[in-house]
């Protein structure tokens, strides 16, 4: 292994609750630049660690079904940050995709702080315009002037949108969510002996083959985990309400390898349809704010009682615990709360908040969930266990605090340093990064095109 990334990929590695032991088993090599990213924190590390962790845990999977040797593993830096960047450097040809960002999403100077408004839903959206009775940037910003940040972060949430004040660190750690937060991990997971576990197929040529995953999530993080399980054998079903707008920029990265279908959970027939998904199912992967699968009727034991052996990895923004645990959130606005984009602006002596260069925390989120899942697989084969996985923004930028930014080392990457490849989607032909980290041997391989939402029946395909 690279000695430079051996703390960070250890930190990483101890955050899915797996052991140095076996981490010294999973001939890790590390390569590559220390620092590719410029920030103020140690992203590298952080994506060349969660990388490593989701990669190793495959491989660890991979050997346990085959009752063989553990294959080498290979993570490289610059590829991992890349991947981090992947929403951004996707590339169309011959098309045209959408923006990525809302044109009223950003940051605005308040009468006292600033604060981010988050737009890239229409639902939120409106909030905002209804809150500051504007509609376009100029006018919000002249609105947003005139009020007090935390009191239009107050308004804007309780309207149902989203906003984040942006805090320095002590700030943040002295109010209640920060308080409530100040410790979270990346993720817990709590094991249970399990009964019933459904047994996926005789093992194929990749770690998840035959392995059935029902996917909740939306925007980054969740996908991330999700396109990572399926480019490595799995079989993704994303479910969203009929109709739902997902942003339409994400859509060509975060539906690949996945089909995606439309089910009402709120409507008998349909919910009776998810729990058939749910009883074949072997993991199920939410991004639902905290107490919404509650309030569908699907709370632990529920889940437990349609399905004894499924796994079940959840995720959301700011923890779950603390007077935020059921806040809308977003990576973007976890930065401005948590002190992170008010570090960046002293680092880089800035008068407006400096964020990550990429959505750090989001995709390190993802990396880390696929991780524990890969682990809680390994886990259920070997010790007849279930998991419950908890994984959030805030426990991730708490990690990214306790790394350390190595001294010396200066961003050396442009765009122009990563390695592309072509690919298909519904939409037409595209340029996009590879899926970073290699098991020896094993290749990467996703069975579905991106495409469109709700575009396939809601039933499992693999035996």
């Amino acid at each position: 292994m690279n000695d430079s990334f051996a703390d960070a990929t250890s930190r990483l590695w101890h955050a899915i609750g797996a052991e140095d032991t076996e981490l010294a088993a999973a001939q890790l090599t590390t390569t590559g630049p220390r620092a590719v990213l410029p920030a103020a924190f140690d992203v590298t590390g952080l994506a060349t660690g969660a990388v490593a962790a989701a990669t190793v845990a495959a491989a660890q999977f991979f050997a346990a079904r085959r009752q063989s040797k553990q294959p080498a593993v290979t993570v490289d830096s610059l590829e991992s940050c890349a991947a981090f960047a992947s929403e951004r450097l996707f590339t169309p040809v011959g098309w045209t995709r959408p923006p990525l960002w809302d044109p009223i999403a950003g940051n605005y100077r308040a009468a006292d702080a600033w604060i981010r408004l988050h737009t890239n839903y229409a639902s939120h959206r409106a909030a905002v315009e209804r809150v500051l009775g504007a509609n376009d940037r100029e006018t919000v910003q002249a609105a947003v002037a005139a009020l007090s940040a935390e009191e239009l972060e107050t308004a804007i949430v309780d309207a149902g949108g989203c906003a984040a004040v942006m805090h320095n660190r002590v700030q943040w750690l002295a109010s209640a969510p920060g308080a409530a937060t100040a410790d979270a991990p990346p993720l817990t997971a709590v094991e249970r002996r399990s009964s019933g576990a459904r047994t996926p197929d005789a093992v194929g040529q990749l770690p998840f083959d035959g392995v059935r995953v029902l996917d909740l999530t939306r925007v980054i993080a969740g996908p991330v985990c999700t396109k990572f399980l399926a480019g490595y054998g799995a079989e993704v079903l994303r479910i969203d309400p009929p109709g739902f707008d997902e942003v339409p920029s994400l859509l060509p990265e975060t539906t690949l390898g996945k089909r995606t279908a439309a089910l009402d959970l709120t409507a008998s027939t349909d919910r009776a349809t998810f729990e058939e998904l749910l009883a074949g199912a072997d993991v199920l992967v939410s991004g639902l704010r905290a107490d919404v699968l509650k309030r569908l009727g699907y709370d632990d034991e529920a889940l437990t009682a349609v399905n004894p052996g499924l796994i079940v990895a959840s995720l959301d923004a700011y923890g779950w615990g603390g007077p935020w645990r059921n806040r809308r959130g977003f990576d973007s606005l976890v930065q401005m709360s948590c002190g992170i984009a008010d570090d960046g602006a002293t680092a880089t002596g800035q008068a407006e908040p400096i964020p990550l260069p990429v959505q750090a925390l989001d995709h390190a989120t993802g990396w880390l969930l696929a991780a524990a899942v890969a682990r809680a697989l390994t886990r259920r084969l070997t010790h007849s266990t279930s998991a419950r996985i908890h994984g959030s923004l805030i426990g991730t930028a708490n990690l990214l605090y306790s790394l350390t930014p190595p001294n010396g080392h200066l961003p050396v990457s442009t765009p122009e340093d990563f390695t592309f490849m072509a690919t298909t989607t519904a939409w037409g032909p595209a340029r996009r990064v590879p899926l970073p980290g290699r098991i020896d041997g094993v290749p990467v391989h996703w069975s579905q095109p991106a495409g469109p939402l709700g575009r396939h029946p809601a039933m499992w395909v693999m035996p």
